[in-house]
């Protein structure tokens, strides 16, 4: 046989061997449970429900977990991904979607994968350079990178394949966050940016082995003087008032949650918030501006629209839908229903017939002043009028935090319960006015809408601190929809959830603890100290036989980055590692990052207390997404009333733009001034001798 032969026989066999990879990860994600030992989709299997049927780890044993193996992440940001493990093989990423494969055994790296995000693009994003984690399919990995490109790696070398730019309109700043899924051989991503920037939603889909653009679906109209793009566009469109949604992009955006019914052939896709969130702004104040804030299932194969859901019409709150859907078979008035669940939010637990997109029960899990009850003739909330701010501020519950938020929720078929981080949030809202009316790539929060400061006095803050900002995990019950079991945390935000058939629950918390609970009880199991707060949900796998369950720890993400005090209460501080323990595993934990130091001399107070309040109030408008509100630090970047004299005197070059490389945005003077940048450094030394007298008053 001739060389030419030889080649042309090889080719023709890889060819077939992608068909039958492709074919066979489509079952095997599909039948996930007969291979309990991988974990081989974001929620394990096309449902979502974080569950596995793994049980040699199990509530009579799980005392006896010890660290098998761990390691280091590059960088030292929120991490939030979860794993997949595909036979014997860890694929996982960590800040600025750096992909990584290891060993699942021991740890080992196999590759390396670095899609060079541009530093300079950090600050685009709302809530931290952070990726949720990769898809797989045939002999491919796919990660969206956060300056908006969908990248396939070849699984076994790590060498990319092929890489596409996902977005419409590079002039704003979009970012991808979230996990790719892979339906039927296309790779569906959306992305993020509503918040800061003013984009406009969608989610697409591409080949997985060439990467061609197969369908496109927008979650808001587009120019209204333009023909919509579809039907559903038209009948979004007439929910939408005015034209300054679409110069302002309207947001929308599916940055997370998605889930796949196989056999209704439906991939259902959560929206988020609208650009701007004060409502008068965007929409006149009317209309429910579809599809916001809502539960879409579109057809997987032409990204065309079946129906949907809103959660939260006109929202006004930042009260998006984009948190974790899972897809499960209950028994509803003694009759076995398909459902689809979600805890966005706005605080109600939602059981929707996923079949039709019909309301079947919604119930508050958390307090929420904005709405009353749902309606469920007609599935709308009924408003209480005391979270609209429009004219007067109002306190509202939940914050823009949300009573739950991205952090993954797990439902176990075995116990009917569903296991859900809460969060116990409120902030206070009122009018802002709009500085641009064409938001473009812009590292500012200009939503219409400012939210409440708070206080810098230690004494008030600690008193806050004993009623705000707190934490849980809940045990719901879908079907009666009401708690089984509940579980206080101190503070938030903790991590997601995985149950499993050893009666488990795992979760990793704020204050930096893993933990096992019993799943029918709440009874704690397993108590270890991880040394960095842990957001990102755990997942649990086999190699060999042998029982595995990995926390990505590291300490991030939008709490951890602005709320300050209540942040900084966690008393940890950012380290991102692969923590995973066995039976046994004697593995020694890393020791926790160090603490700050001693407080260096900033230079001498020069500014007046106008000076300083003009300093503050640009500060929390500009800074205090990334270094906390009243300027103290979170445990992730630094803290900046420790900067001493020589940080202080290079000061207006790093705020201009002398530190992108390392993520620092560069803030031109169409967004600060000079006396904006001289304001707020008399706000940060004045922070600072805060501080010194703080602790000069300890014991």
């Amino acid at each position: 046989m001739t060389r030419r032969w030889r080649v042309l026989l090889f080719l023709i066999s890889a060819a077939a061997g992608f068909a039958q990879a492709a074919e066979l990860d489509a079952r095997r994600i599909a039948a996930a449970d007969r291979e309990p030992g991988n974990w081989l989709s974001h929620g394990r299997s096309y449902d979502e429900q974080r569950f596995s049927p793994l049980r040699q780890i199990d509530q009579s044993n799980v005392g006896q977990l010890g660290l098998a193996w761990q390691f280091k992440l590059d960088v030292d940001r929120g991490v939030e991904a979860t794993p997949l493990i595909i036979d014997g093989v860890m694929y996982t990423t960590g800040p600025y979607s750096i992909v990584y494969a290891l060993d699942a055994a021991n740890g080992r790296l196999l590759w390396k994968y670095d899609p060079k995000v541009p530093r300079e693009h950090a600050g685009a994003g709302c809530c931290d350079v952070v990726n949720r984690g990769v898809a797989a399919w045939g002999d491919k990995v796919f990660v969206g990178s956060f300056d908006g490109r969908l990248i396939a790696i070849n699984a076994k070398t790590g060498k990319r394949a092929w890489e596409v730019d996902t977005l419409i309109d590079r002039s704003r700043a979009y970012t991808i966050t979230g996990a790719p899924r892979v339906v039927k051989g296309r790779v569906i991503i959306g992305n993020g940016g509503a918040d800061m920037t003013g984009v406009r939603g969608y989610v697409s889909a591409y080949d997985a082995k060439s990467g061609k653009l197969a369908w496109r679906f927008y979650t808001v109209p587009g120019d209204p003087q333009l023909p919509p793009e579809d039907a559903a566009m038209a009948m979004a469109r007439k929910t939408w008032f005015g034209d300054r949604y679409a110069k302002a992009g309207g947001g929308g955006t599916v940055w997370d949650s998605m889930a796949y019914d196989s056999e209704l052939n439906l991939l259902y896709i959560g929206v988020g918030n609208g650009y701007y969130w004060n409502y008068d702004l965007r929409s006149e104040g009317k209309g429910d501006n579809l599809f916001l804030s809502s539960i879409v299932a579109l057809n997987p194969d032409t990204g065309q629209y079946v129906w949907h859901y809103q959660t939260t019409p006109g929202d006004m709150w930042d009260y998006t839908a984009t948190q974790h859907i899972v897809l499960a078979d209950l028994s509803i008035d003694g009759k076995p229903t398909k459902v689809l669940m979600q805890a966005p939010k706005n605080g109600f637990f939602y059981v929707i017939d996923r079949t039709t997109g019909k309301l079947i029960s919604a119930e508050k899990f958390a307090p929420a002043n904005w709405a009353s009850h749902i309606d469920k003739e007609t599935g709308r909330p009924v408003f209480t009028g005391d979270a609209d701010y429009r004219k007067e501020p109002k306190l509202i519950y939940p914050s823009p935090l949300g009573a739950h938020s991205w952090h993954p929720m797990s439902y176990n078929p075995q116990t009917g319960l569903v296991y859900l981080p809460v969060q116990d949030t409120v902030a206070q809202y009122a009018v802002a006015p709009v500085k641009q009316t064409e938001p473009r790539n812009i590292v500012t929060f200009d939503q219409g809408v400012e939210l409440g400061a708070l206080p810098e006095d230690p004494a008030v803050v600690k008193q806050m601190m004993a009623t705000m900002f707190k934490g849980k995990l809940l045990a719901w019950d879908p079907v009666k929809q009401k708690a089984a079991w509940a579980v206080d945390y101190p503070t938030q935000p903790n991590g997601g959830t995985l149950s499993t058939a050893g009666n488990l629950v795992f979760e990793g918390t704020a204050t930096g603890r893993v933990r096992a609970y019993a799943a029918d009880s709440g009874a704690l199991l397993w108590d270890v100290q991880a040394n960095t707060g842990i957001v990102a949900a755990p997942v649990t796998y086999a190699v060999k036989g042998q029982q595995y369950v990995t926390f990505m720890a590291g300490w991030g993400g939008i709490a951890p980055l602005v709320l300050g005090p209540f942040a900084a209460r966690s008393g940890v501080r950012a380290d991102a590692r692969i923590l995973t323990f066995k039976l046994g595993g004697t593995a020694s934990m890393p020791a926790p990052p160090p603490a700050l130091g001693p407080m260096p001399m900033p230079p001498a107070l020069s500014g007046d207390e106008a000076q300083i309040g003009r300093g503050r109030v640009r500060y929390d408008q500009v800074c205090s997404r990334c270094h906390g509100l009243t300027a103290v630090g979170g445990g992730v970047l630094p803290d900046l009333r420790y900067l001493g004299k020589e940080k202080h005197g290079q000061f207006a070059g790093i705020l201009r733009g002398a530190r992108v490389d390392k993520g620092m945005p560069a803030f031109g003077p169409n967004v600060l001034t000079d006396a904006d940048i001289a304001d707020i450094q008399q706000y940060l030394i004045r922070r600072s001798v805060d501080l010194q007298a703080e602790n000069a008053a300890k014991p």
